[in-house]
Order: C-alpha cells, then structure tokens, then sequence
C-alpha cells in the first residue's frame, strides 16, 4: 500500500511485486522526475531514507538549539513589545523542531534516539547556533539575517520530493514570514538610531558575517551530500546557488542602511555572481565538529533540559501514580 495518492496503479503493482531493487529504483526516481512526491509508505533506496533522516534531523534540531541565543534575550529585551515578540518567536521556533521530529520519525528514527544522538555530539546542526549572543543588537541581526538564510533555504527546499518534509517547510516558512518581519523591524530601529545603537549593530554585523556565509555548508567543490541529495530532490538548489541568492537578497538591503561589511573583496561581478573573501572553511569545520565558542554552552542546556524533564515524560507515559498531583 502506497501513500502517495499521485502514484499509478500500474506503478504501485509492479513495486509490490518486484523484489528487484533495481526496478523499483527505476520507478522511484521516474515518480521524482515526474514531480510526484514520495510519501512514508512507499518504497524508497536505504540511501534516500538515510539522507533525508540526517537532513530533516539537523533542521530539526537547529530549530530547538537556535532558540538558545534569543531566548537568553527575552528577560534582557528592551521593552515590552520587543519581549512579547520575542516570546513568540522562540515558541515558533521550539513549534518547528517539534514539527520536523515528527516528519523525521515517518522515516523510522525516534525522536528519543534524535535527541539522544544531539546530546551526546553524534548529530549536527546549523553552525550559526554555536555563536554568542552578545547585545541586543545579534538579536536583530539573528532575526533579520541569520532567519533570512533560513528562510532562502526552505522555500526552495519545500518544493522537494518528501511529503511529510515538504508540508512541515510549508507551515514553517509561512511562521518565518513573520520572524523576518520582526526581524527586519528591530535591524532598521537600530541602524536608523542613536549613534551608539548604530554602533552596536555594524559590530553585530561583523561578527555574523563570516558564520552567515558558513550557514549554507561548504562550496558545491567540497560538499559531501548535495549531488545525490539534488538528483533525488531532497534539495533543490546547491549550497552555493542557496548563498549567492541570500547575498544578492540582503546585502544591498544592509549596504542601504549605511552599514559596512569586514570584507573589502565582496562584490557582485558581471556575472551576477557575489564574490567573497577567504570565508575560512576551517572555522566551519571547527564548529560543526564540536570546537565552536558556545557548541559546549548549547548542548550543556539541552542535557539539562532532557533530564529536568524526565520525569514529566515519565509520568505522562507511565501514568504512575506517584507522579500525579492530587486536585484539591
């Protein structure tokens, strides 16, 4: 039984009939080509499922992780509105990790071994989580920038070929909308502020810059995944055609603001085509394996987190008695 209502009968007989991996290959990748979307039950290569569980696991917990540096913000924020803005924005946040477990675990992986495999270091997320948040102004800069990359990222990837992903980056990208918008809203006030608060941000802007060019993982040259991940569709565009469209994106918006970037090679040549300074790939590689400022700080949080909250899961599953507040 197929979950893919778009998938022919024809196509379905011959796949529950065959014990030819090579044939089912065939009619997988011609339903990918065809646009169609594969859904939990149907047949799908080891090495699909393998894929996506790695991709939609590190999206997922680079949405948990990456309400870390902004929620430290929310006691700090600069009046109420801000605050009630950004209380609402790391719910969303916390809301799409829950949603791309859910979607990962359609592919066999728990949620509990996720989370597990997080805490102890075995899988990734987005290496722009590993940085501090030092002022308010990073707030800004995360919420303007650092979620603009984000939302480049999903809109393109949402037209991929795994259902459950696909409807979870829907729903995702419509909330990020509004991040955005808070986002860009707080960037403006500071750069069209006091002296001082104009300052804060450039600094803001100049520590994010090289983590924002890492955020779409190495130059198609050195990636490990993005050949096989575009042939299937896990991903739409490569990690360098993703970047150039963020740049050509935002950086006129911040060179408008009167606002500089730390690098006197980017440019856009005749081709249309940003070209950048030495992003040190080796900082990259440093972060993503664990040796970034705050990798330690953010899954010391997230151990905490899990086991303070041992034993409400345990009471919610077990429904042992000696776990349940009596009314009064």
């Amino acid at each position: 039984m197929y979950g893919n209502a778009y998938i022919s009968p024809e196509d379905a007989k011959r796949m529950n009939e065959s014990t030819d991996d090579a044939e089912n290959l065939e009619i997988f990748e011609a339903r990918i080509t065809r646009g169609e979307k594969i859904e939990p039950g149907d047949w799908m290569p080891a090495e699909y499922r393998k894929q996506l569980i790695r991709m939609i696991e590190q999206h997922a917990h680079s949405e948990i992780v990456g309400a870390l540096p902004e929620g430290t913000w929310i006691t700090r924020a600069p009046n109420f509105r801000r605050k009630l803005a950004l209380i609402a924005k790391v719910q969303d946040e916390i809301g799409h990790g829950q949603l791309l477990y859910s979607a990962a675990e359609t592919l066999g992986k728990t949620r509990e071994q996720m989370l597990a495999d997080l805490i102890s270091g075995k899988s990734k997320y987005s290496n722009v989580f590993n940085y501090p948040a030092l002022t308010w102004a990073d707030v800004a800069v995360i919420g303007f920038l650092v979620d603009g990359a984000a939302i480049v990222n999903q809109v393109i990837n949402q037209k991929g070929s795994y259902g459950p992903y696909c409807r979870a980056l829907e729903r995702i990208c419509y909330e990020e909308s509004f991040h955005l918008k808070q986002g860009h809203d707080n960037f403006v006030y500071l750069a069209t502020g006091s002296p001082k608060q104009r300052a804060m941000l450039q600094e803001a802007v100049n520590r994010w810059y090289r983590p924002l060019l890492h955020f779409f993982g190495p130059s198609d040259r050195d990636s490990q995944h993005s050949e096989k991940l575009m042939k299937w569709k896990i991903k739409l565009a490569s990690n360098d055609d993703m970047r150039n469209q963020f740049l050509d994106q935002y950086i006129p918006k911040i060179w408008e603001l009167g606002l500089t970037l730390p690098d006197p090679e980017l440019k856009r040549n005749d081709n249309g085509i940003w070209e950048f300074g030495d992003p040190d790939w080796a900082e990259f590689k440093r972060v993503i394996s664990g040796d970034g400022p705050c990798n330690a700080e953010r899954l010391e949080v997230r151990r905490y987190a899990e086991e303070a909250g041992r034993w409400v899961r345990t009471a919610l599953m077990n429904k042992d008695e000696r776990y349940v507040v009596p009314l009064a």
